[in-house]
This record gives C-alpha cells, sequence and structure tokens, in this order.
C-alpha cells in the first residue's frame, strides 16, 4: 500500500501549536507500531504539541497514559477504552473501571465491529491485508474464537449497549463511533444522547467498511455529533481529501476537528501528523483562522 509522503511547511507547523491528536496508535501494542509513547510525548513536546490520546484496539490505556503524561511533563496523554471482544465487547464494568483510572473516550467496536470484515474473511490473493486483521486471524488461528461484537439487533439497541451508555454519560466521557456501521451508527448515537451522554463523535466517515454519504454526516451533525476527520484515510487512498473537505463544508466547519490515525510503520511520523492536515487545509483554501479552529480549538474541546 502506497502512502502519499508530504512535507508540511512551517507555516502548517504554527498552525497546530497546541492541538491534540486524538486518535493514534502507538507501541508498546500488540502490533509493530513506529513509535512508543515516551518517545512521541517527547517530540510532541519539542512540536508544541498539547497531547494525543492512546488507542488500542485491545485493552484500556488509562493507566498507560498517566504514567507517560508523568514522564513527560507538559504532554497530556490521554487515556481510552476500545470496546472489542479483548475487553469484554459491550461491558459496562469495563467502561467503569477505565473511567475510574482516568479514561476520557471510548470506542465503540473496531476490529470486532460487526461491519469490519478484513480480520474474520480470508483475504483473496494478493489483497493487502491491515496489521490489524493479519492479528485477528492469527488468533483465530490459535483456537481463539472471536464473534462479532453486536451493539444492537432487528429490534434497536441492546440493552447492555444502553448499560454502556449510561456508564459513559455518568463519567462525563467521550464516545466515539469507531467501527460501526451505518445504521449501528445511527442507533448508538440516538440512544447516547437518550441516556445522556454530551459528546458523541463520528470516527472516520469515510473509512472502508463505513463509507457514510455526506447527506448521512449532515444528519448526524444535526443529532449532535461531532465529525472526527482522520488523516491515514485519504492519505492511504481510501477516499480522496476532496471528499473529505466537501464533507467538512457541507457538515460545518465547527463540528468537524481532526486527528492522524497514525502509528503505522509505514505512515509518516505520528507528530507531523496535524501539521500534514494543516498543509492539506491550506492547499484546499482554508483559511489560517479556519484551520486552527478546527484542529486546535476543536481537539482541545473533545479532550476536555
Amino acid at each position: 500500500m502506497a502512502i502519499e509522503s508530504v512535507e508540511p511547511s512551517e507555516r502548517a507547523r504554527a498552525l497546530v501549536v497546541g492541538g491534540f491528536d486524538l486518535h493514534t496508535h502507538i507501541g508498546p501494542d500488540v502490533m509493530k507500531r513506529r513509535i512508543e509513547d515516551v518517545d512521541l510525548a517527547r517530540r510532541f513536546a519539542e512540536a508544541g504539541l498539547a497531547g494525543f490520546a492512546l488507542k488500542s484496539h485491545y485493552t484500556s490505556t488509562a493507566e498507560r497514559a498517566t504514567v507517560v503524561g508523568r514522564v513527560v511533563p507538559g504532554v497530556r496523554v490521554i487515556g481510552t477504552l476500545t470496546l472489542n471482544a479483548a475487553v469484554g465487547g459491550m461491558n459496562a464494568l469495563a467502561v467503569e473501571i477505565a473511567a475510574r483510572e482516568g479514561a476520557r473516550i471510548v470506542w465503540m467496536p473496531t476490529v470486532d465491529s460487526p461491519a469490519e470484515t478484513a480480520g474474520r474473511v480470508a483475504p483473496a490473493p494478493g489483497q493487502h491485508v491491515p496489521l490489524w486483521a493479519r492479528l485477528q486471524h492469527e488468533l483465530r488461528d490459535a483456537g481463539l474464537a472471536i464473534e462479532p461484537v453486536a451493539v444492537a439487533d432487528a429490534s434497536g439497541v441492546l440493552p447492555r449497549t444502553r448499560e454502556v451508555l449510561r456508564t459513559i454519560a455518568r463519567h462525563g466521557l467521550v464516545l466515539a463511533t469507531a467501527h460501526l456501521g451505518r445504521d449501528d451508527t445511527f442507533a448508538v448515537v440516538e440512544a447516547a444522547f437518550e441516556e445522556g451522554v454530551e459528546q458523541v463523535v463520528v470516527t472516520h466517515p469515510e473509512f472502508t467498511c463505513q463509507n457514510f454519504s455526506i447527506e448521512d454526516q449532515v444528519a448526524l451533525v444535526e443529532r449532535g455529533c461531532l465529525i472526527e476527520r482522520c488523516l491515514s484515510t485519504p492519505l492511504s487512498g481510501k477516499t480522496t481529501f476532496e471528499h473529505v473537505f466537501d464533507g467538512v463544508r457541507a457538515v460545518g466547519l465547527e463540528h468537524n476537528y481532526f486527528s492522524s490515525d497514525f502509528g503505522n510503520p509505514e505512515y509518516p511520523p505520528v507528530e507531523e501528523g496535524l501539521a500534514i492536515w494543516a498543509e492539506k487545509l491550506l492547499g484546499a483554501g482554508f483559511g489560517d483562522d479556519e484551520i486552527r479552529a478546527m484542529i486546535v480549538d476543536g481537539s482541545r474541546r473533545v479532550a476536555g
């Protein structure tokens, strides 16, 4: 898979000072990553960035985030939890514990989303297989049963999903829709606001297993959601930057924020992600104030 190489300008780097990258996949992890957390925190400090969120597909990162933040003062490292099978799927107890450990963001299922089939279906010859999908196949080959994590059925959102949402609301956490498909996303969003969740983020709506129409993106924003634009999606060719920016304009600039979703070895340095976004936004005709509002102000609002 070819990844576009982008060298951000000094103007772009200056525009993102003080911003958070709220979607990073870095080491230590069960998969090979480009960089480890303490080293990344030091690079963020050098770049004048406020901090980053540690995302794992398999475990809570809340305790680890606290330790890294203490090792590198001045950079806030944010803990998260992703509700895949490894933590029990729709498991309110896992959310409760992560919240008490200091987590800020809870993602719905990613690798175990019913919409995400790459880790369950044997790839065609020559097909690119993501790192996480390779691991899913290895786990199944080892005899571990990993079923998709359901959030709803024909009658609506499952009771255990509502219990998770109530726990998120009680602790004032951010809910992110992760890799849920369209129907599950709309169902969970509606239930989340019913249960009192205040901040709901629609994660990379242009991602392959989701590919939400711009009309769907507008509808989700009208329900109260923010849209997270992940750089890895257009940079890897899953969509075009033009399509992303069409969505940004359609939902209204104030309803977007930007992250990298970086950490895979083939991607650019994680600490460059926000500046690359700024460079791309400049090239698309967005103004300096608009870019700072979306990248810096938007990310700081979600980071709390």
